[in-house]
């Protein structure tokens, strides 16, 4: 029997730098989780790529795929739509394969109500004030909309609970170490192998 994939959920506040620790992640060649690519309804920063680093959208495509029922979760953050869709998030964990997903809190939510045995991770900035300054020197928003992020952030940070692990991105490359780390661990974990082991005693 085809062990099933786990799903790994990073999520944080905004500005914490969640797309470049992902990015940093599935950059090293060995990595075997597969990457669940979201959808947008806001415009491509420089350097995204439609299909590499989300699938934009238009307002209209999006809400459609809501009513259709195709998005894993989804959620509006700052005048603009984020989601995952869905099939593919089920067909790769059938596979047996790990499904990573980067979104936002909101969403992490949602997940978290359909997929409990989900592994869900926050990641956390070294202080509001790093915080803050990784916003400002993105340089692509107001200082109205920056001060809505970081009123948006603090109770973003407030729903921490409702993870598993807390990853401070201090440096990227630690903090991608440490969520390998809890991957590992993760697989480990008891309650998922015990079925399988159990099963195993039973045929003898």
């Amino acid at each position: 029997m085809q062990d099933k994939g786990l799903l790994i959920v990073l999520s944080g506040p905004s500005g914490v730098g969640k797309g470049t620790v992902r990015k940093e992640i599935f950059s090293e060649p060995n990595t075997a989780f597969e990457y669940s690519i979201s959808m947008t309804t806001r415009n491509p920063r420089e350097g995204e790529v439609d299909g590499v680093d989300y699938f934009f959208k238009s307002r209209a495509e999006f809400e459609s795929l809501i009513e259709q029922g195709k998005l894993l979760e989804y959620a509006e953050f700052v005048g603009n739509y984020y989601g995952t869709p869905v099939d593919y998030v089920r067909e790769t964990l059938d596979k047996g394969k790990d499904v990573f997903l980067e979104i936002e809190v909101q969403g992490a939510k949602q997940v978290r109500e359909k997929f409990p045995d989900g592994l869900f991770i926050f990641l956390m900035p070294p202080s509001l004030t790093e915080l803050k300054k990784r916003i400002t020197t993105r340089g692509t928003e107001s200082e109205d909309v920056i001060n809505n992020r970081m009123t948006v952030a603090k109770e973003e940070i407030e729903m921490m609970n409702l993870y598993d692990y807390v990853v401070e991105n201090d440096q990227i490359e630690s903090a991608c170490e440490r969520i390998k780390s809890i991957v590992v661990a993760e697989h480990c974990r008891r309650e998922r192998l015990e079925p399988k082991y159990r099963k195993m005693l039973e045929v003898e």
